[in-house]
């Protein structure tokens, strides 16, 4: 059986355009899951809300030249979501890996943060660097008896996957026992008070730097990493993240023909009344535009 029989097809497609499976450069799935959040909820409605805010925004993107609707974007529809934390992963690691093997970019919209871990696990490979934007670093142990949560999907991440390289971007919510496995485990983040002092330009630098020897990158996006007042519908909101703008210059700095896929993920559409999801829709149209053009640079 494939994995891609375990998708649902959805009326409503990312940026209203179709092109068929066969012919699709980037496979957008909806990850509708949130089954471990334990501050805001919510996360399992952010696909269909991102996807209905990708028809209502124009598809221009003047950072990168392109337009959207020029991309060969094929939307995949649903993972049927399983009430069991691994069962779900499981179905994550085979479809990335079937996606991959089709040769295709996974675009995942989230959901919760755990996600990422199916992701990356079906990645395969030890030559692909992980770029997290996230204002937490999601290195404990365990949280409310969860091995496999949230807050613990990227040490397992680091142990599981075992990629070259993980970059933590943005952080400002951590605990002592995260600082102490980071350091442990060769785990390199850059905290919000170090990307002001540095200033953007060089914090880009020396992130870009920091992978510059890894053959393949993935870049996942809490939007909790952006500001509040920018972002307030997320399921674990901390005050002075980055600006929209700040975040969109990291981030497309980043996409380059290395990028092997990215997700987009704790958008809890109840929160606000749409800003949240729209930003996440645009987020995601211009990393793909900006990818678009590293690959027929």
């Amino acid at each position: 059986m494939s994995y891609f029989d375990l998708y649902v097809s959805h009326p409503v497609v990312f940026s209203g355009c179709q092109e068929s499976f066969e012919h699709a450069d980037y496979v957008v799935v909806g990850v509708p899951f949130d089954l471990t959040s334990t501050y805001r909820t919510g996360a399992r409605a952010a696909p269909l809300a991102i996807r209905e805010a990708s028809l209502n925004i124009e598809t221009y993107s003047f950072r990168s030249n392109l337009d959207i609707e020029g991309l060969k974007i094929h939307d995949l529809g649903d993972l049927h979501i399983s009430n069991n934390v691994e069962v779900t992963l499981e179905r994550l690691v085979n479809t990335v890996k079937d996606l991959l093997k089709a040769k295709k970019k996974p675009i995942l919209i989230g959901g919760e943060h755990t996600i990422t871990l199916g992701a990356v696990c079906g990645l395969g490979g030890k030559d692909t660097s992980i770029i997290s934007f996230d204002a937490h670093l999601d290195l404990r142990n365990k949280y409310m008896d969860f091995d496999v949560c949230h807050t613990t999907f990227m040490r397992r991440l680091n142990e599981q996957a075992k990629p070259k390289k993980i970059i933590e971007v943005g952080t400002r919510a951590v605990c002592k026992e995260e600082l102490a496995y980071a350091k442990k485990a060769g785990i390199q983040y850059f905290t919000m008070e170090q990307i002001r002092k540095l200033g953007l330009k060089t914090a880009s630098k020396a992130i870009r730097k920091s992978v510059e020897n890894c053959g393949r990158t993935y870049l996942t996006i809490d939007m909790d990493v952006l500001d509040p007042s920018f972002a307030p519908a997320v399921q674990n909101p901390e005050p002075e993240g980055l600006s929209t703008s700040d975040l969109l210059d990291l981030v497309l700095d980043l996409c380059d023909g290395r990028t092997i896929g990215l997700d987009i993920v704790e958008v809890a559409p109840l929160y606000d009344n749409g800003i949240t999801a729209i930003l996440a829709a645009r987020i995601l149209f211009e990393a793909l535009c900006r990818i678009e053009k590293a690959q027929n640079s």
